[in-house]
């Protein structure tokens, strides 16, 4: 996939103009092909076959030859996008927490700049998995009419108290780092962000997840060292791959303003203005969002399809169960 980036001027939700923004997205495949729009969740990237490999690519289900695809790097992210690991046009050094309050709405405005860019004029299938299925959601209540078909994966209209409080301790893990509030630079708060990596994919993952993955090998081991070890490499990792705790903060905080009913009276009646063929998926065993809640959701969708997969993975169910997932694309 391409890597384009453009620079924009966004009225902010919470108040002030983010000026000169820049937005940074992947394109690939025949322009003349169908258009497939996927919204990226929390800490990936606008290149879906870096983290979507199984599902994004020649002859995959979204076919990267065949398929003009377009994914955009959310707002805060730190893979280009305008966010807190940029520059501050004004010291010229990395925004850190003098960043502006961002919300899911801000980000999706985003989206549309880059769409007019493109000239795109309809979608014919919008994905959005998490809190990629948040900015999806938001996005088909913004501009109905834009959409053939969508498919939300494991997420909802608006965030709830459980994942809210899910987030809210993982920003706590950020901040229990002296380092954090100091924001001396882009290395600030690591090891709180190792923290709430590790807290997080517990949320992520699931009891029967991490019995078959990370059991102990020797019935008679004195400690549970396999999943602490696992659990410390994975904090490690996101680290690695050139995450920051403020891009973290600032993502985990937009995913607080998520509420597609605000100002439109309320999310029931948000979501019936949705047109578009669409497809709900959850996951049996997706702690975060799980099938009660979508079940409900689903049917305030006009015509909406409900669709409930088994998994042992949870709420990654959506990244590891791609043949299932295959078939709803296709």
């Amino acid at each position: 996939m391409t890597r384009h980036e453009i620079t924009v001027t966004l009225k902010l939700e919470c108040g002030g103009v983010l000026e000169n923004a820049r937005i940074v997205f992947h394109t690939s495949g025949c322009r003349e092909g169908r258009v497939v729009w996927i919204c990226h969740a929390l800490t990936a990237n606008s290149n879906p076959r870096d983290w979507w490999p199984e599902m994004v690519g020649p002859g995959k289900a979204i076919d990267t030859e065949k398929d003009y695809v377009v994914c955009v790097n959310m707002l805060g992210s730190p893979y280009g996008s305008e966010g807190p690991a940029r520059d501050n046009p004004v010291t010229g050094k990395p925004w850190l927490l003098d960043f502006p309050e961002i919300t899911i709405r801000d980000s999706v405005n985003s989206f549309i700049e880059v769409r007019k860019h493109l000239g795109i004029g309809k979608i014919d299938l919008l994905i959005g998995a998490s809190n990629g299925g948040f900015n999806a959601i938001e996005w088909a209540v913004t501009e109905p009419e834009l959409f053939e078909r969508c498919l939300f994966l494991c997420t909802a209209p608006r965030i709830s108290p459980f994942v809210g409080a899910t987030i809210e301790t993982q920003r706590m893990a950020l901040e229990a780092d002296a380092t954090f509030r100091e924001a001396r630079d882009l290395s600030g708060g690591r090891e709180g962000l190792k923290c709430a990596r590790a807290q997080a994919l517990i949320t992520y993952r699931c009891f029967e997840g991490y019995g078959l993955t990370q059991a102990e090998e020797d019935p008679d081991t004195l400690f549970a060292g396999r999943v602490a070890s696992y659990e410390r490499y994975q904090g490690e990792k996101l680290v690695r791959r050139g995450f920051d705790a403020y891009s973290y903060f600032y993502l985990s905080n937009a995913m607080d303003s998520h509420n597609t009913g605000r100002g439109r009276g309320g999310v029931q009646k948000a979501l019936q203005s949705i047109r578009a063929r669409t497809t709900v998926l959850a996951v049996d065993t997706d702690l975060l969002f799980p099938p009660a809640e979508s079940r409900q959701w689903a049917a305030w969708i006009p015509g909406a399809r409900y669709v409930e997969i088994s998994s042992h993975f949870g709420h990654d169910g959506f990244l590891l169960e791609t043949a299932k997932l295959s078939a709803l694309i296709l």
